[in-house]
């Protein structure tokens, strides 16, 4: 039995009818690099278990809701619960398989069970599956899923992972008496929450010091101009995929001089420009995207599975010419990670510690409800993840990964997430949003390659 730590948790109190805070993947699998049968896939899935025990567990709540949840072995697990086959009508092609993904992004998952569950997709051509893999967030973050890949991943075809003989030995089944006893003892250590608030300061007035000195730093939170995917979201989800060549990207960073990520924001906020100025929409300020760091090699704290924390930054979707787009992207990113230098590594999870369950669900659910994203002034507009991957080529169950698209969960007021993953010699971009503020997301992916192309023309003219 673990206990979530609060910002695991954290995903779990903000999720509503409406707010799901799962993760999906699609992955694009060549069966002529193996013999495909549904039933050998499956088969060799269970066979992989042993090496990756957390699928096995699932979240058992304190009575009345007094601490955060534990993590506990599921003692009626039945893998028929968490893959099943899909048989799409040839000819089945991009379009088909985003409407698929969607729906399977737009249905909450069965708590009662382990947060994950996998979709096996027949009827794809050229000798190909596709397989869309669905965690929780609260069960994964970047990191954590890469790793957890690696035990259903090889790098050569075939079945090759070894799995040592394990003897399974039930877990006992969590004592209710027990949890409530522990919640009621730690009620007196919630009010640490109050020695954050120093800690808080510290950080405001570091902010302010920066500003002071005219420093580049984190654009301003709540300062994001409206866009039409920038309200309260429906528990509709719509997704696109593309892929690039990452040696373009890195031919454009080193024109440039800047990192990889700089070329990523910037090649969406050309996309963004394109897709809202099609639609009378484009904003005169800049966008601001909320971007995912990990945290995992300089945090602290050893407990949890999320360990994430999150930096604000201009787009220049207000600024036309793609380079000084990406020049001024570039410099903002400079500044707003040393600002982050001085929020810390810790501070989102030193905060979420003492999120005091029952406050921190009724406070979701009333924000949801009200509708109130549409009420204040928008804090991002949408987040934007990019996340490194496998630099070989993978097998996946035995089966060459040929596309591996990653697609964050959307959030009241930011109904839109863009990651990107680095696979072998590509970027695989993952778009979902909101279907209802944004039916026509393919046309925002559909903008990607004319951004790269944009910068590409220009770094070589650079030289």
């Amino acid at each position: 039995m673990e206990r979530l730590t609060g910002l695991d948790a954290s995903f779990l109190y903000l999720e509503t009818e409406t707010q799901h805070l799962h993760v999906c993947a699609l992955l694009i699998l060549d069966c002529s690099s193996g013999n495909y049968s549904f039933d050998a896939f499956k088969t060799e899935l269970g066979r992989r278990l042993p090496l990756i025990p957390q699928l096995r567990r699932r979240v058992h709540e304190v009575p009345f809701n007094l601490d955060h949840p534990v993590w506990v072995t599921d003692q009626n697990f039945d893998l028929d619960n968490h893959i099943r086959r899909i048989t799409i009508a040839a000819p089945a092609g991009r379009r088909e398989l985003e409407q698929l993904v969607g729906d399977i992004a737009s249905r909450p998952m069965d708590r009662t069970r382990p947060l994950w569950e996998i979709s096996v997709v027949d009827g794809l051509d050229d000798n190909k599956i596709a397989v869309v893999v669905k965690y929780h967030h609260a069960a994964v973050d970047g990191v954590t899923g890469a790793n957890l890949m690696t035990h259903l991943c090889d790098l050569e075809p075939g079945v090759t992972k070894l799995v040592p003989n394990q003897e399974r030995h039930p877990e006992p089944k969590p004592n209710d008496w027990r949890l409530l006893a522990e919640a009621v003892v730690k009620l007196p250590a919630k009010a640490g929450i109050l020695g954050m608030v120093p800690k808080t300061f510290e950080v405001v007035a570091g902010f302010a010091q920066r500003r002071r000195k005219n420093k580049t730093g984190m654009a301003t939170p709540f300062s994001a101009p409206r866009t039409p995917f920038n309200l309260a979201i429906t528990d509709k989800r719509a997704v696109a995929f593309t892929e690039a060549e990452l040696d373009a990207v890195k031919e454009i960073r080193q024109a440039f001089g800047v990192k990889v990520n700089d070329v990523v924001l910037t090649v969406v906020a050309g996309a963004l420009r394109t897709y809202l100025d099609k639609r009378d929409e484009l904003p005169d300020r800049s966008l601001i995207a909320s971007v995912p760091i990990s945290v995992h090699e300089s945090t602290r704290h050893t407990a949890g599975v999320n360990k994430v924390s999150a930096l604000f930054t201009l787009l220049g979707t207000d600024i036309a010419d793609p380079v000084e787009r990406l020049q001024s992207v570039a410099e903002a990113n400079r500044g707003a990670k040393e600002e982050h230098k001085i929020v810390g590594s810790d501070f989102l999870q030193d905060w979420s510690k003492y999120a005091p369950p029952n406050t921190f669900r009724l406070a979701s659910r009333m924000y949801s409800s009200w509708r109130l994203a549409e009420i204040h002034p928008v804090v991002h507009n949408l987040v934007i993840s990019n996340v490194p991957g496998p630099p070989v080529p993978l097998y996946f169950l035995g089966l060459r990964v040929a596309g591996m698209y990653p697609f964050g969960p959307v959030f009241h007021g930011a109904g839109l997430n863009v990651t990107v993953l680095s696979n072998n010699d590509k970027l695989d971009f993952g778009f979902t949003a909101c279907a209802d503020l944004m039916p026509d997301i393919d046309e925002l992916t559909d903008a990607i390659p004319t951004a790269i192309t944009e910068l590409l023309s220009a770094a070589r003219k650079n030289f």
